[in-house]
Protein backbone atom coordinates (compact mmCIF):
# COMPACT_ATOMS: atom_id res chain seq x y z
CA UNK A 1 0.00 0.00 0.00
CA UNK A 2 1.16 3.33 -0.79
CA UNK A 3 2.42 5.03 2.27
CA UNK A 4 0.35 8.20 2.06
CA UNK A 5 -3.07 5.88 1.72
CA UNK A 6 -1.59 4.05 4.49
CA UNK A 7 -1.29 6.71 7.16
CA UNK A 8 -4.46 8.48 6.07
CA UNK A 9 -5.81 4.47 6.79
CA UNK A 10 -3.74 4.66 10.00
CA UNK A 11 -5.45 8.31 10.73
CA UNK A 12 -9.18 7.59 10.01
CA UNK A 13 -10.15 4.89 12.72
CA UNK A 14 -7.96 6.59 15.19
CA UNK A 15 -10.45 10.06 15.02
CA UNK A 16 -13.86 7.82 15.29
CA UNK A 17 -14.17 6.69 11.23
CA UNK A 18 -15.61 8.11 7.95
CA UNK A 19 -19.13 8.97 10.10
CA UNK A 20 -17.47 10.92 12.78
CA UNK A 21 -15.93 13.64 9.88
CA UNK A 22 -18.19 16.62 9.32
CA UNK A 23 -15.36 18.12 6.87
CA UNK A 24 -11.69 18.10 5.70
CA UNK A 25 -9.15 20.54 5.13
CA UNK A 26 -5.45 21.39 5.19
CA UNK A 27 -2.82 23.82 5.41
CA UNK A 28 0.44 23.99 4.68
CA UNK A 29 1.52 21.23 7.95
CA UNK A 30 -2.08 20.39 9.02
CA UNK A 31 -4.91 17.90 8.41
CA UNK A 32 -7.46 20.09 9.47
CA UNK A 33 -10.69 18.22 11.17
CA UNK A 34 -14.31 19.29 11.42
CA UNK A 35 -15.25 16.43 13.97
CA UNK A 36 -18.98 15.49 14.86
CA UNK A 37 -18.10 14.10 18.03
CA UNK A 38 -14.35 15.04 19.49
CA UNK A 39 -15.20 12.66 22.36
CA UNK A 40 -14.08 9.48 19.99
CA UNK A 41 -10.74 10.86 19.18
CA UNK A 42 -8.11 8.72 20.14
CA UNK A 43 -4.86 11.47 20.71
CA UNK A 44 -2.47 8.94 21.97
CA UNK A 45 -2.79 6.97 19.43
CA UNK A 46 -2.79 9.98 16.91
CA UNK A 47 0.55 10.88 18.68
CA UNK A 48 2.13 7.32 18.33
CA UNK A 49 1.88 7.19 14.93
CA UNK A 50 5.05 7.49 13.41
CA UNK A 51 4.02 9.82 10.38
CA UNK A 52 2.14 12.06 13.13
CA UNK A 53 4.26 15.11 14.60
CA UNK A 54 1.61 16.11 16.87
CA UNK A 55 -1.82 17.27 17.05
CA UNK A 56 -3.49 20.62 18.09
CA UNK A 57 -7.44 21.27 19.41
CA UNK A 58 -8.38 24.81 18.15
CA UNK A 59 -11.68 25.03 16.34
CA UNK A 60 -10.77 22.08 14.08
CA UNK A 61 -8.83 19.10 14.89
CA UNK A 62 -5.88 19.54 13.59
CA UNK A 63 -3.30 16.66 13.33
CA UNK A 64 0.15 17.75 11.91
CA UNK A 65 1.87 15.89 9.42
CA UNK A 66 4.40 18.04 8.11
CA UNK A 67 4.87 19.82 4.62
CA UNK A 68 4.44 17.73 1.48
CA UNK A 69 2.98 14.58 3.66
CA UNK A 70 0.00 16.22 4.49
CA UNK A 71 -1.11 17.52 0.69
CA UNK A 72 -0.66 14.06 -0.31
CA UNK A 73 -1.78 12.06 2.77
CA UNK A 74 -5.23 14.62 2.76
CA UNK A 75 -6.46 13.59 -1.08
CA UNK A 76 -5.72 9.71 0.07
CA UNK A 77 -7.95 10.40 3.59
CA UNK A 78 -10.92 12.23 1.61
CA UNK A 79 -10.66 9.28 -0.93
CA UNK A 80 -11.30 6.77 2.21
CA UNK A 81 -13.78 8.45 3.85
CA UNK A 82 -16.28 8.83 0.36
CA UNK A 83 -15.46 5.09 -0.26
CA UNK A 84 -16.97 3.93 3.45
CA UNK A 85 -19.95 2.94 3.36
CA UNK A 86 -22.50 5.35 5.49
CA UNK A 87 -22.72 3.86 9.53
CA UNK A 88 -24.04 5.35 12.44
CA UNK A 89 -20.68 6.71 14.75
CA UNK A 90 -20.17 3.29 16.27
CA UNK A 91 -21.38 3.14 19.86
CA UNK A 92 -23.56 6.32 19.28
CA UNK A 93 -25.08 7.86 22.44
CA UNK A 94 -28.42 9.37 22.82
CA UNK A 95 -29.24 12.48 21.99
CA UNK A 96 -29.16 13.84 25.50
CA UNK A 97 -25.67 12.89 26.08
CA UNK A 98 -24.72 14.02 22.52
CA UNK A 99 -26.03 17.58 23.65
CA UNK A 100 -24.72 17.61 27.06
CA UNK A 101 -21.06 16.57 25.85
CA UNK A 102 -21.18 19.21 22.75
CA UNK A 103 -22.58 21.78 25.18
CA UNK A 104 -19.42 20.89 27.09
CA UNK A 105 -17.06 20.65 24.62
CA UNK A 106 -18.39 23.55 22.81
CA UNK A 107 -18.02 25.76 26.33
CA UNK A 108 -14.27 24.64 26.95
CA UNK A 109 -13.68 25.62 23.52
CA UNK A 110 -15.07 28.90 23.74
CA UNK A 111 -13.14 29.61 27.33
CA UNK A 112 -9.48 28.72 25.69
CA UNK A 113 -9.99 30.39 22.65
CA UNK A 114 -13.04 32.41 21.84
CA UNK A 115 -11.77 35.48 23.54
CA UNK A 116 -13.16 38.42 21.36
CA UNK A 117 -9.52 39.49 20.63
CA UNK A 118 -8.37 36.34 19.33
CA UNK A 119 -12.14 36.02 17.26
CA UNK A 120 -11.28 39.51 15.66
CA UNK A 121 -7.37 38.46 14.75
CA UNK A 122 -8.38 35.03 13.53
CA UNK A 123 -10.88 37.30 10.75
CA UNK A 124 -7.60 39.62 10.34
CA UNK A 125 -5.33 36.57 9.16
CA UNK A 126 -8.63 35.35 6.92
CA UNK A 127 -8.39 38.48 4.93
CA UNK A 128 -4.62 38.67 4.58
CA UNK A 129 -3.13 34.43 4.45
CA UNK A 130 -5.05 34.22 0.92
CA UNK A 131 -2.98 36.95 -0.57
CA UNK A 132 0.45 35.19 0.75
CA UNK A 133 0.96 32.93 -2.71
CA UNK A 134 1.05 36.31 -4.56
CA UNK A 135 2.82 38.50 -2.14
CA UNK A 136 5.65 35.40 -2.41
CA UNK A 137 5.49 35.45 -6.45
CA UNK A 138 5.57 38.92 -6.54
CA UNK A 139 8.41 39.31 -3.98
CA UNK A 140 10.64 36.65 -5.50
CA UNK A 141 10.05 38.22 -8.97
CA UNK A 142 10.47 41.42 -7.63
CA UNK A 143 13.86 40.22 -6.49
CA UNK A 144 14.83 38.75 -9.76
CA UNK A 145 14.01 41.94 -11.29
CA UNK A 146 16.42 43.96 -8.76
CA UNK A 147 19.23 41.89 -9.52
CA UNK A 148 19.10 42.05 -13.44
CA UNK A 149 18.71 45.28 -12.82
CA UNK A 150 22.51 45.78 -10.81
CA UNK A 151 23.93 43.67 -13.16
CA UNK A 152 22.79 45.41 -16.01
CA UNK A 153 21.77 42.45 -17.61
CA UNK A 154 18.68 41.25 -19.93
CA UNK A 155 16.97 45.34 -20.39
CA UNK A 156 14.28 43.77 -22.11
CA UNK A 157 12.97 41.93 -19.43
CA UNK A 158 13.72 43.95 -16.52
CA UNK A 159 10.43 45.68 -17.41
CA UNK A 160 8.29 43.20 -17.94
CA UNK A 161 9.49 41.38 -14.43
CA UNK A 162 8.60 45.28 -13.07
CA UNK A 163 5.08 44.81 -14.14
CA UNK A 164 4.26 41.40 -12.77
CA UNK A 165 6.37 42.06 -9.50
CA UNK A 166 4.51 45.85 -8.81
CA UNK A 167 1.15 44.89 -10.47
CA UNK A 168 -0.37 43.22 -7.45
CA UNK A 169 1.04 45.51 -5.57
CA UNK A 170 -0.53 48.54 -6.91
CA UNK A 171 -4.14 47.13 -6.74
CA UNK A 172 -3.39 44.85 -2.91
CA UNK A 173 -5.96 47.24 -1.54
CA UNK A 174 -8.79 46.07 -3.73
CA UNK A 175 -8.21 42.60 -2.87
CA UNK A 176 -8.34 43.05 1.10
CA UNK A 177 -11.10 44.80 -0.04
CA UNK A 178 -12.64 41.96 -1.45
CA UNK A 179 -11.65 39.86 1.39
CA UNK A 180 -12.83 41.79 4.14
CA UNK A 181 -16.32 42.29 2.56
CA UNK A 182 -16.26 38.24 2.27
CA UNK A 183 -14.73 37.62 5.51
CA UNK A 184 -17.53 39.83 7.78
CA UNK A 185 -20.65 39.13 6.05
CA UNK A 186 -20.87 41.86 3.26
CA UNK A 187 -20.80 40.86 -1.00
CA UNK A 188 -17.46 40.95 -1.35
CA UNK A 189 -17.17 42.35 -4.57
CA UNK A 190 -18.83 46.07 -3.34
CA UNK A 191 -15.79 45.63 -0.66
CA UNK A 192 -13.67 45.47 -3.40
CA UNK A 193 -15.35 48.62 -5.29
CA UNK A 194 -15.17 50.54 -2.51
CA UNK A 195 -11.54 49.81 -1.65
CA UNK A 196 -10.25 50.61 -4.94
CA UNK A 197 -11.57 54.46 -4.79
CA UNK A 198 -7.76 54.03 -2.41
CA UNK A 199 -5.93 53.67 -5.44
CA UNK A 200 -7.65 54.97 -8.42
CA UNK A 201 -5.21 57.74 -9.70
CA UNK A 202 -8.62 60.19 -9.93
CA UNK A 203 -8.66 60.71 -6.24
CA UNK A 204 -5.46 62.86 -7.07
CA UNK A 205 -8.10 65.96 -8.12
CA UNK A 206 -9.86 66.23 -4.78
CA UNK A 207 -9.26 68.22 -2.09
CA UNK A 208 -10.38 67.95 1.10
CA UNK A 209 -10.09 70.16 4.15
CA UNK A 210 -7.25 72.14 2.14
CA UNK A 211 -5.51 68.80 1.70
CA UNK A 212 -5.00 67.20 -1.60
CA UNK A 213 -5.14 63.56 -1.48
CA UNK A 214 -2.91 60.77 -3.27
CA UNK A 215 -3.50 57.54 -4.76
CA UNK A 216 -3.01 54.81 -2.37
CA UNK A 217 -2.97 56.88 0.91
CA UNK A 218 -3.95 55.09 3.26
CA UNK A 219 -3.22 51.90 1.90
CA UNK A 220 -4.72 48.08 2.87
CA UNK A 221 -5.50 49.54 6.52
CA UNK A 222 -7.34 52.27 4.67
CA UNK A 223 -8.73 49.71 2.67
CA UNK A 224 -9.93 46.90 5.21
CA UNK A 225 -11.23 49.85 7.41
CA UNK A 226 -13.52 51.00 4.04
CA UNK A 227 -14.78 47.72 2.87
CA UNK A 228 -16.04 47.48 7.02
CA UNK A 229 -17.74 50.12 6.55
CA UNK A 230 -19.38 48.97 3.55
CA UNK A 231 -19.91 45.91 5.32
CA UNK A 232 -22.30 47.67 7.58
CA UNK A 233 -23.83 50.15 5.35
CA UNK A 234 -24.83 46.73 3.35
CA UNK A 235 -26.59 45.73 5.94
CA UNK A 236 -28.26 48.57 7.51
CA UNK A 237 -29.66 48.90 4.00
CA UNK A 238 -30.75 45.70 3.68
CA UNK A 239 -32.73 45.37 7.16
CA UNK A 240 -34.83 48.48 5.70
CA UNK A 241 -35.26 48.19 2.20
CA UNK A 242 -38.26 46.54 0.00
CA UNK A 243 -36.80 44.01 -2.00
CA UNK A 244 -38.30 45.12 -5.10
CA UNK A 245 -35.67 48.24 -4.68
CA UNK A 246 -32.92 46.40 -3.08
CA UNK A 247 -31.27 45.07 -5.65
CA UNK A 248 -30.62 48.61 -7.13
CA UNK A 249 -30.27 50.91 -4.28
CA UNK A 250 -28.14 48.64 -1.50
CA UNK A 251 -25.32 48.30 -3.81
CA UNK A 252 -25.77 52.56 -4.60
CA UNK A 253 -25.88 53.29 -1.11
CA UNK A 254 -23.36 51.30 0.09
CA UNK A 255 -20.87 52.49 -2.61
CA UNK A 256 -22.30 55.98 -2.25
CA UNK A 257 -22.28 56.27 1.52
CA UNK A 258 -19.02 54.17 2.21
CA UNK A 259 -17.13 56.04 -0.55
CA UNK A 260 -17.75 59.38 0.53
CA UNK A 261 -16.93 58.87 4.10
CA UNK A 262 -13.77 56.78 2.27
CA UNK A 263 -12.70 59.66 0.70
CA UNK A 264 -13.19 62.97 2.61
CA UNK A 265 -12.25 60.60 6.09
CA UNK A 266 -10.54 57.07 5.78
CA UNK A 267 -8.16 58.43 3.34
CA UNK A 268 -6.68 60.91 5.53
CA UNK A 269 -6.69 58.60 8.53
CA UNK A 270 -5.07 55.80 7.04
CA UNK A 271 -2.41 57.32 5.80
CA UNK A 272 -1.75 59.05 9.09
CA UNK A 273 -1.67 55.88 10.83
CA UNK A 274 0.64 54.10 8.08
CA UNK A 275 3.36 56.57 8.11
CA UNK A 276 3.32 56.42 11.91
CA UNK A 277 3.74 52.36 11.70
CA UNK A 278 6.48 52.71 9.46
CA UNK A 279 8.38 55.58 10.40
CA UNK A 280 7.78 53.78 14.51
CA UNK A 281 9.51 50.78 12.99
CA UNK A 282 12.13 52.23 11.31
CA UNK A 283 12.75 54.36 14.89
CA UNK A 284 12.72 51.13 16.76
CA UNK A 285 15.73 49.49 15.01
CA UNK A 286 17.68 52.60 14.70
CA UNK A 287 17.41 53.77 17.55
CA UNK A 288 17.57 50.39 19.69
CA UNK A 289 17.67 47.63 17.02
CA UNK A 290 19.46 45.16 19.64
CA UNK A 291 17.30 45.71 22.62
CA UNK A 292 14.16 45.77 20.04
CA UNK A 293 15.46 42.69 17.83
CA UNK A 294 16.46 40.61 21.04
CA UNK A 295 12.47 41.06 22.38
CA UNK A 296 10.75 40.33 19.00
CA UNK A 297 12.98 37.65 18.47
CA UNK A 298 12.45 36.16 21.93
CA UNK A 299 8.68 36.79 22.26
CA UNK A 300 7.50 35.39 19.03
CA UNK A 301 7.25 31.72 19.57
CA UNK A 302 4.97 32.43 22.50
CA UNK A 303 2.48 34.66 20.15
CA UNK A 304 2.27 31.89 17.41
CA UNK A 305 1.47 30.12 20.63
CA UNK A 306 -1.29 32.64 21.34
CA UNK A 307 -2.38 33.34 17.75
CA UNK A 308 -1.58 37.13 18.73
CA UNK A 309 1.13 36.89 15.76
CA UNK A 310 -1.86 37.60 13.02
CA UNK A 311 -2.12 41.28 14.49
CA UNK A 312 1.42 41.63 12.89
CA UNK A 313 0.26 40.83 9.35
CA UNK A 314 -0.95 44.04 8.18
CA UNK A 315 1.73 45.76 9.68
CA UNK A 316 4.04 43.66 7.34
CA UNK A 317 1.82 44.38 4.62
CA UNK A 318 1.88 48.46 5.39
CA UNK A 319 5.83 48.28 5.43
CA UNK A 320 6.10 46.21 2.23
CA UNK A 321 3.81 49.04 0.34
CA UNK A 322 5.72 51.51 1.69
CA UNK A 323 9.31 50.45 1.79
CA UNK A 324 9.25 47.41 -0.49
CA UNK A 325 10.15 45.32 2.60
CA UNK A 326 8.92 44.47 6.15
CA UNK A 327 12.02 45.01 8.67
CA UNK A 328 10.36 43.04 11.19
CA UNK A 329 9.95 39.60 9.19
CA UNK A 330 13.75 38.70 9.23
CA UNK A 331 14.08 39.56 12.86
CA UNK A 332 11.16 37.35 13.56
CA UNK A 333 12.69 34.66 11.58
CA UNK A 334 14.89 34.33 14.28
CA UNK A 335 12.58 32.27 16.30
CA UNK A 336 12.55 29.68 13.53
CA UNK A 337 16.46 29.44 14.13
CA UNK A 338 16.35 29.26 17.89
CA UNK A 339 13.85 26.09 17.58
CA UNK A 340 15.72 24.49 15.11
CA UNK A 341 18.60 24.59 17.57
CA UNK A 342 16.75 23.55 20.29
CA UNK A 343 15.86 20.49 18.18
CA UNK A 344 19.48 19.63 17.52
CA UNK A 345 20.33 19.48 21.16
CA UNK A 346 17.76 17.49 22.35
CA UNK A 347 18.46 14.47 19.48
CA UNK A 348 21.82 14.68 21.35
CA UNK A 349 20.45 14.82 24.52
CA UNK A 350 18.12 11.89 24.27
CA UNK A 351 20.46 9.41 22.56
CA UNK A 352 18.37 6.46 23.76
CA UNK A 353 14.38 7.87 22.68
CA UNK A 354 14.42 6.15 19.39
CA UNK A 355 11.13 7.78 18.96
CA UNK A 356 11.48 11.44 19.55
CA UNK A 357 14.86 11.26 17.76
CA UNK A 358 12.96 9.67 14.33
CA UNK A 359 10.52 13.21 15.11
CA UNK A 360 13.49 15.71 15.09
CA UNK A 361 15.25 14.06 12.25
CA UNK A 362 11.86 14.42 9.47
CA UNK A 363 11.16 17.50 11.30
CA UNK A 364 14.30 19.50 10.17
CA UNK A 365 14.31 19.59 6.87
CA UNK A 366 10.91 21.78 7.28
CA UNK A 367 12.41 23.82 10.19
CA UNK A 368 15.33 24.90 8.37
CA UNK A 369 13.00 25.90 5.25
CA UNK A 370 10.95 27.99 8.25
CA UNK A 371 8.23 25.52 8.92
CA UNK A 372 8.34 25.12 13.18
CA UNK A 373 5.24 23.62 13.07
CA UNK A 374 6.41 20.08 12.82
CA UNK A 375 9.01 21.21 15.53
CA UNK A 376 6.74 23.49 17.74
CA UNK A 377 4.16 20.75 18.11
CA UNK A 378 6.35 17.14 17.96
CA UNK A 379 9.36 18.10 20.37
CA UNK A 380 9.74 21.62 21.88
CA UNK A 381 6.15 22.41 23.35
CA UNK A 382 5.30 18.68 24.94
CA UNK A 383 8.83 18.54 26.79
CA UNK A 384 8.48 21.98 28.24
CA UNK A 385 11.61 23.71 29.00
CA UNK A 386 12.76 23.10 25.46
CA UNK A 387 10.57 25.54 24.58
CA UNK A 388 12.11 28.18 26.37
CA UNK A 389 15.06 27.74 25.56
CA UNK A 390 14.29 27.94 21.77
CA UNK A 391 12.72 31.32 22.63
CA UNK A 392 16.63 32.25 23.76
CA UNK A 393 17.74 31.15 20.48
CA UNK A 394 15.45 33.40 18.73
CA UNK A 395 16.04 36.60 21.09
CA UNK A 396 19.72 35.89 20.34
CA UNK A 397 19.48 35.93 16.22
CA UNK A 398 16.89 39.08 16.80
CA UNK A 399 19.34 41.01 18.68
CA UNK A 400 22.14 40.11 15.86
CA UNK A 401 19.81 41.43 13.07
CA UNK A 402 18.65 44.20 15.09
CA UNK A 403 22.04 45.36 16.00
CA UNK A 404 23.05 45.23 11.83
CA UNK A 405 20.10 47.57 11.95
CA UNK A 406 21.07 49.96 14.64
CA UNK A 407 24.37 50.20 12.55
CA UNK A 408 22.96 51.30 9.94
CA UNK A 409 22.36 48.39 7.42
CA UNK A 410 18.66 48.11 7.36
CA UNK A 411 16.85 45.10 5.27
CA UNK A 412 13.93 43.41 5.20
CA UNK A 413 11.63 40.71 3.14
CA UNK A 414 9.40 41.68 0.05
CA UNK A 415 7.30 38.81 1.17
CA UNK A 416 5.30 37.43 4.25
CA UNK A 417 5.15 33.57 4.58
CA UNK A 418 8.33 32.42 4.04
CA UNK A 419 11.24 32.11 6.98
CA UNK A 420 14.31 30.52 7.55
CA UNK A 421 16.35 29.57 4.68
CA UNK A 422 13.11 30.20 1.99
CA UNK A 423 13.70 33.85 2.86
CA UNK A 424 16.63 33.92 1.09
CA UNK A 425 15.14 35.14 -2.31
CA UNK A 426 13.58 37.39 -0.51
CA UNK A 427 15.72 39.59 1.02
CA UNK A 428 16.09 43.57 0.00
CA UNK A 429 17.70 46.07 1.70
CA UNK A 430 19.36 49.54 1.95
CA UNK A 431 22.74 48.12 1.77
CA UNK A 432 24.45 45.37 -1.11
CA UNK A 433 22.80 42.51 -1.46
CA UNK A 434 25.81 40.28 -0.37
CA UNK A 435 25.83 42.19 2.58
CA UNK A 436 22.38 42.08 3.43
CA UNK A 437 22.38 38.12 2.89
CA UNK A 438 25.47 37.79 5.20
CA UNK A 439 23.71 39.53 8.05
CA UNK A 440 20.27 37.31 7.50
CA UNK A 441 22.96 34.06 7.78
CA UNK A 442 24.65 35.05 10.52
CA UNK A 443 21.52 35.81 12.37
CA UNK A 444 20.33 32.06 11.29
CA UNK A 445 24.16 30.73 12.88
CA UNK A 446 23.43 32.44 15.88
CA UNK A 447 19.31 31.83 16.49
CA UNK A 448 21.20 27.91 15.63
CA UNK A 449 23.95 28.23 17.80
CA UNK A 450 22.50 30.03 20.98
CA UNK A 451 19.14 27.00 20.79
CA UNK A 452 21.11 24.51 20.38
CA UNK A 453 23.30 25.49 23.94
CA UNK A 454 20.92 26.95 25.68
CA UNK A 455 18.51 23.30 25.38
CA UNK A 456 21.84 20.87 25.45
CA UNK A 457 23.08 22.72 28.99
CA UNK A 458 19.29 24.22 30.46
CA UNK A 459 16.86 22.19 28.41
CA UNK A 460 16.06 19.74 30.52
CA UNK A 461 16.14 18.64 34.52
CA UNK A 462 17.97 15.47 35.84
CA UNK A 463 14.82 13.74 36.29
CA UNK A 464 13.62 14.61 32.75
CA UNK A 465 17.14 12.96 31.15
CA UNK A 466 16.64 10.06 33.08
CA UNK A 467 12.76 9.31 32.31
CA UNK A 468 13.46 10.39 28.60
CA UNK A 469 16.20 8.54 28.02
CA UNK A 470 14.73 5.29 29.51
CA UNK A 471 11.26 5.05 28.59
CA UNK A 472 11.12 5.80 24.80
CA UNK A 473 7.45 5.97 25.04
CA UNK A 474 6.91 9.58 27.03
CA UNK A 475 8.55 11.33 23.36
CA UNK A 476 4.65 11.82 22.81
CA UNK A 477 4.42 12.30 26.52
CA UNK A 478 2.23 15.49 27.67
CA UNK A 479 3.25 18.76 28.97
CA UNK A 480 2.42 17.69 32.17
CA UNK A 481 4.52 14.40 31.92
CA UNK A 482 7.53 16.40 31.50
CA UNK A 483 6.99 18.86 34.38
CA UNK A 484 5.84 21.85 32.39
CA UNK A 485 2.82 23.68 31.73
CA UNK A 486 0.22 23.35 29.40
CA UNK A 487 0.99 25.17 26.87
CA UNK A 488 -1.80 27.78 25.10
CA UNK A 489 -3.58 26.50 22.40
CA UNK A 490 -3.72 28.34 18.88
Amino acid sequence: MDKNRATAAAILPLVGGPANIAAVAHCMTRLRLTLHDRSLVDDDGLRALPAVMGVVEDDTYQIVLGPGTVARVTPEFEALIAAADPEPVPDAPSAEQLAARGAELKAAQKARNATPVKLFLRRIANIFVPLIPALIGCGIIAGLNGLLTNLGWAPGVVPALAAMASGFMSLIAVFVGYNTAKEFGGTAILGGAVAAIIVFPGVAKITAFGLHLAPGQGGVLGALAAALLAVYVEKWCRRWMPESLDVLLTPTITVLVAGLVTIFGLMFVAGEVSEAIGSFANWLLASGGALAGLVLGGLFLPLVMLGLHQALIPIHTTLIEQQGFTVLLPILAMAGAGQVGAAIAVYYRLPRNASIRATIKSALPAGFLGVGEPLIYGVSLPLGRPFVTACVGGAAGGAFIGLFSQMGHAFGSTAIGPSGWALFPLLDGSGALATTIAVYAGGLLTGYLSGFLATYFFGFTPSMLTDLNTAPDTAQSTPEDAGAPEPARV
